[in-house]
């Protein structure tokens, strides 16, 4: 809701709790985004993403309830290439270890989707939404329920031919979060600084460079995170697993065997995992140097916390990817590096909502 010109008027005060009420809510909705990434990604890990060869958006929400039930399921499944070519011969139990860890990160979407309906239209019931607002949170739905679509779409792709989603539907399935997430952030911090009586860093000349500079880190954020899923989908960690050279080399051999040339950069293990390691070692190096000029620029309140977050979170992330590669992903240090992944992104978006002026 749009607070009033006046401070001293008597509606300002209600109107500032209501939002930030309502961006308290939607950090929480961010949260659950976040959790429901790393979930996706140990579904990947451990191969348990294609157990449930069937999608109920309506009628999902409970798992086999009966021995009977189990066992459809289970045949179900042995239809498809993953138990052919990688589980031929699982048991029943084994079948259930990898399908309750899907099931879970369907049914934690389908709460997310709970969890951001019913508050959005209990604030709209009771006219804390403006039509501004209200439009924006409707996107956010919307987004929601595309990412249900995609993930489903995804899924699909590794129960025709070969027991492997697609890379390509993987990284979009990633964006389309990493997305919401952003758009999470935006929207709740811009009520956040709406709620303040004056901008802590007024001077807008002084910040535009620097605003600018937040945009092109979150944009080469994003892009890494993308390269990371074509490194997910292809399996590209599990090779050249070493650091900081690929097997001796600082530019391996076999980067552009495939014609046409520009499938190497999305279909190529090789060029791919180059590609990733080059991305991951710019935006280190942009991170950093944007942390040196920003605090030249003499930042206050969480615009300075902004970038010493994004500056801890690209540290962190870069020690979490070179372990990740050293020791062949392992599931823990993989998941952590998603996860703080999404940090980082989620960091550079709060850089970069502090610096636009509300």
């Amino acid at each position: 809701m749009t607070l009033p010109n006046d401070i001293s008027d008597p509606g300002y005060a209600a109107v500032a709790r209501q939002n930030t009420l309502i961006a308290t809510w939607l950090y929480i909705v961010a949260g659950m985004v976040l959790a429901m990434i790393v979930l996706g990604g140990v579904t990947r890990l451990t191969h348990s993403g294609l157990s449930m060869v069937e999608w109920r958006p309506i009628s999902g929400w409970l798992p086999p309830l009966s021995e009977t039930e189990w066992r459809a399921a289970f045949e179900s499944y042995k239809a498809f290439p993953e138990y052919k070519e990688m589980n031929e011969g699982m048991t029943l139990r084994g079948f259930k270890g990898i399908f309750w860890l899907e099931f879970l990160h369907r049914l934690w979407g389908r709460i997310i989707g709970v969890v951001f309906l019913l508050p959005f239209l209990i604030f709209v019931l009771r006219g804390w939404v403006d039509r501004t607002l209200g439009a924006r949170l409707a996107g956010l739905f919307v987004l929601g329920a595309m990412q249900g679509v995609l993930g489903w779409y995804m899924v699909k792709s590794g129960l025709v031919d070969r027991p492997d989603v697609s890379q390509y539907r993987l990284a979009a399935h990633l964006c389309l979060a990493l997305a919401i997430i952003m758009a999470l952030i935006w929207v709740a911090r811009g009520l956040n600084l709406a709620s303040r009586q004056t901008w802590e860093n007024p001077d807008i000349n002084g910040v535009k460079g620097l605003r600018w500079a937040a945009l092109s880190l979150l944009a080469l954020i994003f892009l890494t995170a993308f390269s990371g899923a074509l490194v997910a989908g292809l399996d590209a960690g599990l090779t050249y697993n070493t650091f900081p050279l690929m097997d001796g080399e600082w530019i391996p051999n076999g980067m552009y065997d495939m014609q046409p040339t520009y499938l190497n950069l999305f279909e190529n293990v090789t060029t791919v995992q180059f590609d990733h390691r080059v991305l991951a070692v710019t935006t280190f190096i942009s991170i950093v140097a944007f942390w040196i000029v920003a605090r030249r620029h003499d930042l206050v309140g969480s615009a300075a916390l902004s970038v010493h977050v994004m500056l801890g979170g690209v540290l962190l992330q870069v020690t979490l990817g070179i372990i990740t590669l050293l020791l062949v992903v392992p599931v823990v240090a993989a998941a952590l590096h998603q996860a703080v992944a999404v940090i980082l992104l989620s960091a550079a978006t709060w850089v970069f909502r502090e610096l636009t002026p509300p």
